[in-house]
């Protein structure tokens, strides 16, 4: 298939003071100030939820954030597994999720039945498990990771174990690279991140030649070895402040530049293009909608439940990313 011939989408530096905020946005603030609720937003969002938020970022910053809430209702703006992950760390809060559909390919493609059956076949296996994955298969795991701490998680570990690494192939395959640890690695990917393409990259870099490439390690080797750096979207921020650069290629989920566009005005965020489309978006991330945000909060609902027996398994490997991300 041959590459499209589009023009990528790039957001220029903001000038002057953000867009006010628009009436649904006003109703959704106070909506949260009746309902004692924090919203919780993911970086994938799209730019009006993001506007709304209490917090913005990755999973790893979300989980201590859940963890911390003391509001009566959290309403997480992510997929099913993020807001299942607050559930469990935060039991005693109502944890709303604006639409439940919203699910992962990644999680997906690792049940917790099936990790169960490995895990029976191999006991002597360590699982590190990507936290883009359900409650089961977190309470089937030995610790629970994120792109932002997955090299340093791994490195706790101990040498004489052996790692099964889960769901993601190519984060996990990075991990590996970078920490010299052999693992074994469950055949799951995102399929978002897996669209990005050498040729697609090679298109979008002869348009801005002194542009860096930023690339999230769920992307395939080929594609993280043409990148500058390879890092989590909450890395991503630091490596668009640092660098010199005034344009930055970004290969992740596109609603990212809204978020590296808020913090870093001054630059310019060009999105990964895939083989067919200009940028990249999660259509998981993408079913909420500031419409649906004020409908959660105005109902309550939906709401995310998770069996007491499962989550006090998961949250033993959750606790132990949390405490091991801090040493």
């Amino acid at each position: 298939m041959p590459v499209l011939d589009y023009e990528p989408l790039v957001l220029a530096p903001r000038a002057g003071a953000p867009a006010p905020l628009t009436p649904i946005q006003q109703e959704v603030l106070a909506l949260k100030r009746q309902r004692n609720a924090v919203i919780l937003a993911h970086n994938y969002q799209v730019e009006a939820i993001q506007q709304v938020a209490d917090y913005v970022g990755d999973s790893l910053g979300l989980s201590y954030q859940a963890q911390a809430a003391q509001a009566d209702v959290i309403l997480f703006c992510g997929v099913h597994f993020m807001a299942e992950t607050a559930k469990i760390v935060n039991p005693g809060r109502t944890v709303l999720l604006p639409d439940l559909a919203a699910g992962c390919s990644l999680s997906d493609s690792c049940p917790a039945e099936r990790l169960a059956a490995y895990r029976a076949a191999h006991p002597e296996v360590y699982v590190v498990a990507y936290i883009n994955c359900s409650a089961g298969e977190k309470a089937l795991s030995d610790v629970i990771c994120t792109s932002g701490n997955a090299v340093k998680i791994v490195r706790r570990v101990p040498a004489d174990r052996e790692i099964l690494f889960v769901p993601d192939q190519n984060l996990g395959q990075w991990v590996a690279q970078q920490t010299g640890r052999p693992m074994r690695l469950w055949p799951g990917s995102c399929y978002a991140h897996v669209q990005f393409t050498v040729r697609a990259l090679e298109k979008v870099r002869a348009k801005f030649p002194h542009a860096p490439v930023v690339a999230h390690p769920e992307c395939v080797q080929a594609v993280r070895d043409l990148a500058d750096e390879v890092c989590s979207t909450e890395l991503m921020v630091k490596f668009a402040k640092e660098t010199p650069a005034n344009e930055i290629i970004v290969l992740t989920e596109s609603g990212m530049l809204h978020r590296l566009r808020r913090e870093v005005p001054t630059k310019t965020f060009i999105a990964g293009p895939t083989d067919t489309c200009a940028c990249n978006d999660c259509r998981f991330m993408k079913m909420n909608t500031i419409e649906k945000v004020r409908d959660a909060l105005q109902n309550l609902s939906p709401v995310i439940e998770v069996p007491e027996p499962t989550r006090t398994a998961a949250l033993v490997p959750i606790q132990r990313m949390l405490d091991w991300s801090k040493g």
